[in-house]
């Protein structure tokens, strides 16, 4: 029997995110030494049936169907919000002020000034209450490697950053209009679903932030099926059509605080690309490459050589000595439990948690200045402090 402080989370949506935060909850406390040992407590959703059905798969203990009451329940501590993010504000507004600790999913809001009212009340929130946004990909060991290459100055000065985010899930003009295809829900699409993760990837791998972009979006498709039943990313397909009101692919250009220049590239339209989010980092003295469909390698060059291949599976790697021997490579779901694995701790030590909703707005901040700058032709706009 475990002598540790249990500590009860709520989690708000069951879907895709849903899934893997509850995979995360359920192993981290199998893999990781942790100070707290969570609690699933409850789960919520809209529909009563449903969420029953999701909690029972996923191994939650009660269930809600208003997040209000999951907020004022004494049996919850943490608030996981995993809805679109057209609700992520004033979940998180109401969680922090309720002396909750809040894990919110990327992006951090659909508008700046959404993330400017959640990094307001994570300010004011009771003392130790702690709040991060979710970029897992900060927690796949081989980027985790990376920053700490460029931590340690084995690059040298950063020259280029080169960011991808290569999908083609909606390549199919009949794919149907779900959620993430409509501006009031998600607030953007390609650009804020995937170029945030790479705007963010860039940030933390070079220690550097995008202080100006110039950019260009496009909606392919601009009329779509209307979605019926819903299932993780796609949904069956109704008979009516209804307008696509984001973007479906977004590529700009960019000037880091340290004068590096930087190329991102987000779209869901890229024919055989699954999950390519991509980035590499030229240094004066050393480069570094990333794939995550081959995430369990990291590519390196140092003084001018050719690039070396870095299985980052060995003890001495991030989060990779919880795990398995050395070879035996990590999938998408660790990226969750190592960022539920760091939240944990920073809540119990009373540390500030990484990414911090000061870092979400911040990534906000840059996806806004590029819409802006493709309503303007692609005019240079620099990024709001």
């Amino acid at each position: 029997m475990s002598d540790k402080t249990t500590i009860g989370v709520g989690m708000i949506g069951y879907a895709f995110m849903g899934r893997v935060h509850s995979q995360a909850w359920r192993s981290v406390g199998a893999f990781f030494d942790l100070p707290l040992a969570p609690r699933m407590a409850v789960l919520a959703g809209r529909s009563k049936e449903r969420t029953e059905a999701a909690a029972a798969q996923l191994g939650w203990d009660a269930v809600e169907t208003d997040w209000r009451r999951l907020v004022e329940r004494d049996d919850v501590q943490i608030v996981d919000i995993c809805t679109p993010g057209d609700s992520h504000a004033e979940i998180a507004v109401a969680a922090l002020a309720a002396g909750k600790h809040v894990i919110c999913e990327k992006p951090l809001a659909n508008t700046v000034a959404e993330a400017e009212a959640m990094v307001r009340a994570a300010a004011a929130a009771p003392p130790g209450v702690k709040s991060m946004v979710a970029f897992n990909y900060r927690r796949v060991p081989a980027i985790a490697l990376a920053r700490r290459y460029v931590e340690e100055g084995r690059l040298g000065e950063i020259r280029h950053v080169r960011a991808q985010y290569l999908q083609d899930w909606i390549v199919d003009p009949e794919f149907p209009l779900v959620w993430r295809l409509q501006k009031d829900k998600a607030g953007a699409g390609a650009l804020g679903d995937i170029g945030s993760h790479i705007v963010d990837a860039a940030e933390f791998v070079t220690g550097q932030h995008v202080v100006g972009v110039s950019g260009l979006t496009e909606t392919f498709v601009k009329r779509r099926p209307l979605a019926g039943e819903s299932a993780g990313l796609g949904a069956s397909r109704a008979e009516s059509t209804g307008e696509v009101t984001v973007d479906d692919a977004a590529l700009f250009i960019g000037r880091m605080s340290g004068g590096a220049l930087a190329s991102f590239e987000a779209t869901r339209f890229a024919t055989g690309r699954k999950n390519a989010m991509r980035i590499e980092i030229n240094g004066q003295d050393g480069s570094l490459a990333f794939d995550f469909e081959a995430m369990n390698e990291l590519w390196f060059s140092q003084g001018g050589g050719g690039f070396e291949r870095i299985l980052v599976t060995e003890p001495d790697h991030p989060y990779a000595g919880a795990w398995w021997p050395p070879g035996h490579g990590l999938g998408y779901e660790h990226t969750f439990t190592h960022e539920i694995k760091d939240f944990l701790e920073a809540v119990a030590t009373g540390a500030d948690p990484v990414p911090s909703f000061a870092d979400g707005l911040r990534v906000q901040r840059v996806l806004e200045a590029v819409e802006r700058s493709a309503a303007d032709g692609g005019r240079y706009t620099n990024v709001e402090d």
